[in-house]
């Protein structure tokens, strides 16, 4: 039972929620306060758990009344800080960390529009699972997807493996469901193809980080389920040589599933972690993952018989091969503190930027691994450096700046969260970020909600 003498927003709360769903208990808010990646920590007020929209609606009111900043959270699974709360606060003291796990909600599968409503709480796997049991695929899928809830998917416009097939979480979201900062909610779920009325909401909120509201269901866009397909490894030289297979290699007609690159630092980094053999014959900088749908029968794809090339497509080898990428992020993590940049570049850079990555850092000793993988299918290269300290920017900055001086983007897929905030306006014009924070001021004139995520 929580002391409500000690802060009356307790007993405030634990009448909308149920004490049990009021947490203040320090060993009990540490998972909620600190980020996967084990670098942002923050601290927080309390963590309150609401079970529905009604009660999420009805917390957002009880905080903004009592003046109380707020901190939305999904899974917890991010890598750039938006997902737990700051140390540093401001006069109104640290957020309330609003925690939308429990918003379970999941409607039966609408088979005349492929589409599905579900909560904020659900898990990517179990959308995936409820999806595929009534035959049929949802369009984004991650390494994460076990503890990765759609709240927090809609919320960084999550990427992952099939954007070259579906597009970013934002081309799957047909409607949405959210409580704004004044404690109203916006419901939008009819899923309708075609509706002109006006400003697009579900595609401001989605991508917003927790800033502008809390998204508490969503309606989905489903695809039917690809076909057999074939994935192969082959040993590259450079970026350029990988785009040029990508270009070159697949058959016309023949539909891409992915196309992924993993360096040897994170090829050698999983092997470890994993027991894995190299896959190849010989010794690559980078390894391309590369899966078309052609019936299993490998014929997607024209391969020069000189390529150092292994194929799968039994179920079971193409998920052994798929480990090699999909254990990257826990890899890297095992080497030690991991400074994770996530961005975009254009594909004439590509080559030239990852391996100026690999040699940015020769001159720290206090960096013990730099690894480059990431999405080819869509430019998003996902660079490790290992070894800074977890408050230690300049390693952040100096492969930021590599990025924008090409014209990327110094986030792709995860979001800008705290981690970035002060680097947002290297690839965002002063008239952009102009338009972007009167968006944010208007829909929270007070600045309470994710304190410090987008904005410093």
């Amino acid at each position: 039972m929580n002391d409500s003498a000690v802060d009356p927003l307790v007993d405030v709360l634990a009448r909308i929620v149920g004490s049990d769903h009021v947490v203040t208990d320090p060993d009990v808010m540490a998972d909620y306060v600190i980020d996967w990646s084990r670098r942002f920590t923050g601290s927080a007020r309390m963590v309150v758990r609401p079970a529905s929209t009604d009660e999420v609606a009805a917390v957002v009111r009880a905080c903004v009344q009592a003046g109380a900043p707020l901190h939305p959270q999904g899974g917890n699974t991010g890598l750039v800080g938006g997902s737990v709360p700051s140390m540093q606060h401001g006069v109104a003291g640290a957020p309330v960390v609003l925690s939308t796990r429990r918003l379970q909600r999941c409607d039966a599968v609408d088979q005349t529009a492929g589409q599905v409503t579900v909560g904020a709480g659900v898990t990517l796997a179990n959308l995936r699972r409820h999806a595929a049991d009534a035959g049929w695929e949802y369009g984004v899928d991650l390494a994460g997807r076990d503890s990765a809830t759609m709240g927090g998917n809609l919320a960084t416009n999550a990427g992952g493996i099939r954007v070259c097939c579906y597009g970013m979480t934002r081309a799957q979201v047909t409607g949405i469901e959210a409580v704004m900062p004044d404690g109203s909610v916006i419901s939008h779920l009819a899923g309708l193809d075609k509706d002109n009325t006006g400003y697009d909401l579900t595609s401001l909120l989605v991508g917003s980080e927790g800033t502008l509201g809390v998204i508490t269901a969503a309606r989905l866009r489903l695809h039917r389920p690809p076909g057999v397909s074939t994935l192969v490894m082959i040993g590259v030289a450079n970026f350029d040589e990988a785009l040029a297979l990508v270009r070159d290699a697949i058959v016309p007609g023949v539909r891409m599933l992915a196309a992924e690159m993993i360096d040897d630092v994170g090829m050698h980094a999983i092997m470890a972690l994993d027991s894995l053999p190299w896959p190849l014959e010989q010794p690559w900088p980078y390894v391309l993952l590369l899966e078309v749908e052609d019936g299993g029968s490998g014929e997607g794809l024209i391969l020069d018989d000189a390529l150092d090339v292994v194929a799968a497509v039994d179920p079971a080898d193409v998920r052994r091969m798929w480990r090699y990428r999909e254990g990257q992020g826990e890899a890297f993590g095992s080497l030690g503190v991991t400074h994770r940049l996530d961005v975009s570049i254009p594909f004439e850079h590509l080559a030239r930027v990852a391996d100026a990555v690999r040699v940015a850092f020769d001159d720290r000793v206090d960096v013990t691994h730099v690894g480059v993988f990431g999405h080819l299918a869509d430019g998003n290269l996902h660079i490790e450096v290992i070894g800074p300290a977890e408050d230690d920017s300049s390693a952040d900055e100096r492969v930021l700046r590599l990025v924008t001086e090409v014209g990327g983007s110094i986030s792709a897929e995860h979001g800008v969260g705290r981690q970035k905030a002060p680097y947002l306006g290297w690839c965002r014009s002063p008239a952009e970020l102009a338009a972007m924070r009167a968006i944010k001021n208007a829909l929270d004139p007070q600045g309470l909600f994710a304190p410090g995520v987008i904005w410093e």
